[in-house]
């Protein structure tokens, strides 16, 4: 019996530190790990902390049973995962971030955090950059009215506007409303350049190399020759000059086999016929 008081008395002044984290605590303490490595742009430590955040994340309830603090923790830890994805200029980790965190927008559209313009903005210049348009326009019609007027989502709407007016200028100059936007404006540099180079082909046959390097912002010969190499091989070089393959024509008149499918259709009649 003595002890058993003894015992108790010890567990009674155990401090609170050695006792083991709860869940919450512990995910709390990897949020802190996580925007400390996003901040500090430390991209291999924030995926490792992400990491172990997303299995404390587990513990969880369900999203619909989610107390207030827990859905502010869930929200932070998949918000911050986008933008290391975008510092890791990961494009398939940005996608599973985003619909990893849409159901979380879904449930409370509410209660918003303050990267939620931003993370919808970033998704937006994804999806244009990757010409997923019908699923742009989707998104933003699922946007409030609030959403829509944020600095954050009127960039990329700008963009596309600019982009299917043909006004590349203002495209390319366009100063982006946070750094991590930078990341798609200049991956949406070579989606600006391949409208240019379709335009280019069908409005003219001939053009000097330096003007069309110039209509296609490179900086140099080499660049317009490496693009060339890798996404239009068939374009042909003569006497400084770029010269584009005459766009295929379609069938003509002549080239339909007429008398033969004539005589194919007056041998079916008359085996009909017989049949008959």
């Amino acid at each position: 019996n003595n002890y058993r008081i003894q015992l108790r008395h010890k567990n009674q002044n155990t401090p609170s530190s050695n006792l083991p984290m709860t869940s919450l605590e512990n995910a709390h303490e990897l949020l802190r790990n996580l925007e400390k490595s996003v901040n500090t742009g430390n991209v291999s430590e924030g995926l490792e902390q992400l990491s172990k955040l997303k299995i404390a994340l587990l513990d969880f309830p369900a999203t619909s049973s989610l107390t207030d603090e827990q859905f502010a923790v869930a929200t932070s830890a998949l918000e911050l995962g986008v933008l290391l994805s975008v510092a890791d200029g990961d494009f398939d980790g940005f996608g599973r971030n985003v619909s990893q965190i849409k159901p979380y927008y879904s449930l409370r559209p509410g209660q918003s955090s303050e990267r939620k313009c931003q993370i919808l903005g970033l998704n937006l210049m994804y999806l244009l950059v990757d010409n997923r348009l019908s699923e742009f326009h989707a998104e933003l019609e699922l946007l409030s009215g609030a959403e829509s007027s944020n600095r954050y989502v009127t960039f990329p709407i700008a963009l596309e506007r600019q982009l299917m007016v043909g006004s590349y200028d203002e495209v390319l100059n366009a100063d982006v409303p946070d750094p991590s936007y930078q990341f798609f404006v200049d991956n949406l540099l070579q989606t600006v350049r391949d409208s240019i180079a379709d335009c280019l082909e069908v409005s003219y046959k001939t053009i000097k190399l330096q003007d069309a390097m110039t209509m296609m912002r490179f900086s140099s010969l080499d660049e317009l020759k490496a693009y060339m190499d890798e996404s239009r091989d068939d374009w042909i070089v003569e006497n400084e000059s770029l010269c584009f393959q005459p766009a295929p024509s379609g069938s003509k008149a002549s080239d339909i086999p007429s008398m033969k499918l004539i005589a194919q259709s007056l041998n079916y009649a008359k085996e009909l016929e017989r049949i008959v």
